[in-house]
């Protein structure tokens, strides 16, 4: 155990503010870097052990696939792929694949969540950019026709009393 109690994690810079920035992972063959604050670099790991690593096609990889992720996340979240097709469809068959359509929008979700956490400042902006078209595609007025849109409400004339 080292002098900070906390078994294989030991920080950097004895209390100084880069100790807040990074904490050493220590394991048997090699030492990881693992950032607390954003950072700006492709030299990371995310999601799974040693990818993207230190390749910068890889690296463009790895944003290329949380984009995608995040914006499919929002496609799910804003899409109705599960309707009743008439009045002799199965509402429990319909349950089951609403169910299993929310169970991979959160899986999904969380594995965006956890890339984020990587603290890499290009998989933030990716996450947020594909969240963002998403939105912008699925659920946002642009693109709708205006008979796709409920109508808008209106408000009948009142008669004027004199």
């Amino acid at each position: 155990m080292d002098s900070m109690g906390h078994g294989g994690m030991s920080g950097m810079g004895g209390g100084s503010p880069a100790s807040n920035m990074t904490t050493m992972m220590q394991h048997p063959t090699k030492k990881m870097m693992m950032h607390m604050t954003f950072f700006w670099g492709k030299n990371m790991e995310m999601l799974f052990a040693g990818w993207p690593g230190s390749r910068t096609g890889m690296y463009a990889l790895a944003l290329v696939f949380i984009f995608f992720l995040s914006f499919l996340v929002e496609g799910l979240s804003h899409s109705r792929f599960v309707k009743p097709s008439g009045p002799n469809s199965s509402s429990s068959s319909v349950g089951l694949a609403q169910t299993l359509a929310h169970t991979v929008r959160v899986g999904l979700g969380y594995l965006v969540m956890l890339a984020v956490m990587s603290f890499n400042g290009g998989v933030f902006l990716a996450a947020v950019a594909g969240h963002s078209l998403g939105f912008l595609l699925f659920r946002s007025r642009v693109f709708k026709k205006p008979d796709d849109q409920p109508p808008a409400k209106t408000v009948a004339a009142l008669p004027l009393h004199h």
